[in-house]
């Protein structure tokens, strides 16, 4: 699924407009229509208060609509206009002289109103600010968010929580409506994924208010939203006449003394997605612990005991993990520089490996075309540099991403997979997965897709997919606090099982 920046909505409803030949306001009384639905299919007319609390553009002329439905289906209302300027949009004018004609005039709010009672049993519907907001909200209206925010009533914001920007981080962080429940026109925004962003949204919500079909087919996003319908077409089903070899041999390189477990999860992970045959290089130490936790897992080990200090592959791996617990001795990183130097097929470097190319840069000249990086937000710090916003770091993500021709995967809770300009943002997880090892499983994940044959870039996206929903499903069952690393590898299974599952609509269908 697309999703749009600022002016590539406004376009949208401006194509929408011209091409289905309707009028602005029809194209806000579908929004309105569509927030009333949703309402109206939950509380079914119960007498509940909700409070609506509308701006002055068109955010606020969704609301002053969709008061009027409410209003017309016996709702309790109160409906406030946020009057923070003198300039009115057309629509909200138009709505709020609809909303007159039912004998419902509105209460303005201006800087010197008193904030009005709100109780924690009301629902507040948030129409201040839309997608447009371009400034920080006057101070009389960061106390009236303030004041929202602290009611503990139900808040639903409409499209977007007012005083949060949809292309930057708000300025000041207590001026934001902290949304319990978000309802969003047509498509989602990439303010709902970021960290510093999406802690504002507690849950959200599309709604289709009919965005012409072709516009939003055609259009060409930065960033992508990847859930099942995205991934599924990835998906490479096993042929039956099939072997191991026909799936590849990875090899997984890494461990250091104490750090052997992080290799053990990488190859196991890399052999339970679906990798044919799995080689670990390890150093010396590691060799009894490997062979005993993973009997599938063939083991090669270098000529020291506790790091790496040399990388020979006897056999030419269909691909390559690298970096997790290796360590950062001056020999393994000259074994590392060596053996970036004699590879080039594509790999997936993790920890260590990332951390010894941020700080011989140098090395990145010999990182072959394509391979994956996976750092968590400090690993990727020291590669691209500090950012002042999510925002930044995504730039300088895309920037570092375009120099190596490399596809960076930026780990968090919604783990964005950057290449070159474009952002695929990930569905899966939860925070159960913030746990020791859980990057060494994703890793492994990715190798042993790229050994089947997916290609670098589907590998990233439908491995950290995959690796979330294993994640999601080990959650479901034993809490977030109970997930560990190696429980995420033995729900891999279970995560295909769920990825392949056909949903009971289509069962119906099919009946």
């Amino acid at each position: 699924m697309k999703i749009f920046s600022a002016p590539q909505i406004y376009q949208a409803d401006k194509s929408t407009i011209e091409k289905q030949q309707i009028s602005s306001d029809i194209l806000m009384e579908r929004a309105a229509t569509q927030l009333f639905e949703w309402i109206h299919s939950r509380l079914r007319g119960t007498q509940v208060k909700i409070q609506l609390f509308c701006g002055i553009g068109n955010n606020g002329g969704d609301g002053m609509a969709l008061a009027r439905l409410l209003l017309e289906h016996d709702y309790s209302i109160k409906v406030y206009v946020v009057n923070y300027s003198d300039k009115r949009s057309e629509d909200f004018l138009l709505n709020l002289g609809r909303l007159k004609e039912q004998k419902l005039w509105p209460d303005f709010l201006n800087a010197e109103s008193e904030l009005p009672e709100i109780s924690p049993d009301d629902i507040v519907v948030d129409a201040i600010f839309g997608i447009g907001l371009n400034r920080p909200p006057d101070a009389c209206v960061g106390r009236l968010i303030q004041h929202i925010n602290a009611s503990r009533a139900f808040v639903l914001a409409v499209d977007i929580p007012s005083g949060l920007p949809s292309n930057g981080a708000p300025w000041n962080p207590s001026h934001v409506i902290q949304g319990s429940y978000v309802l969003s026109f047509q498509v989602p925004k990439l303010v709902f994924f970021l960290p510093g962003t999406g802690v504002y949204i507690n849950q959200w919500e599309l709604l289709d208010i009919g965005l012409d079909t072709e516009v939003l087919q055609k259009t060409e996003t930065d960033f992508e939203l990847i859930g099942r319908p995205e991934v599924l077409p990835m998906y490479r089903p096993r042929l039956k006449f099939s072997h191991k070899g026909t799936y590849g041999h990875s090899v997984i390189i890494g461990g250091s003394y104490g750090k052997i477990g992080a290799v053990q999860l990488a190859s196991n992970a890399c052999l339970t997605v679906g990798s044919g045959l799995v080689t670990a290089f390890v150093p010396k130490c590691g060799y009894d612990a490997l062979q005993t936790a993973v009997p599938e897992v063939m083991v090669l080990t270098g000529s020291r005991d506790k790091s790496i200090s040399g990388i020979e592959i006897p056999f030419e791996p269909t691909a390559v993990g690298i970096g997790m617990g290796i360590g950062m001795d001056d020999d393994t990183v000259a074994a590392f520089s060596a053996f970036l130097k004699e590879m080039k097929k594509p790999m997936v470097i993790d920890a260590d490996g990332l951390n010894i190319l941020a700080k011989y840069p140098e090395m990145l000249e010999d990182v072959p075309e394509f391979s994956i990086l996976t750092p968590h937000p400090k690993e990727l710090e020291r590669l691209v540099g500090k950012w002042k916003d999510d925002f930044e770091k995504l730039e300088k993500t895309k920037a570092f991403s375009t120099k190596h021709n490399a596809i960076v995967v930026i780990k968090g809770a919604h783990t964005i997979t950057v290449y070159k300009g474009k952002g695929y943002v990930n569905t899966t997880g939860n925070p159960g997965m913030a746990t020791a090892g859980s990057g060494d499983v994703l890793t492994g994940t990715i190798t042993g897709l790229m050994s089947q044959g997916y290609l670098p870039l589907q590998a990233a996206i439908f491995g950290v997919y995959l690796h979330g929903l294993a994640g999601d499903v080990c959650a479901s069952k034993n809490g977030y606090e109970a997930v560990k690393a190696s429980g995420i590898v033995e729900h891999i299974g279970s995560a295909y099982m769920e990825l392949l599952r056909q949903p009971e609509a289509e069962k119906s269908d099919n009946t």
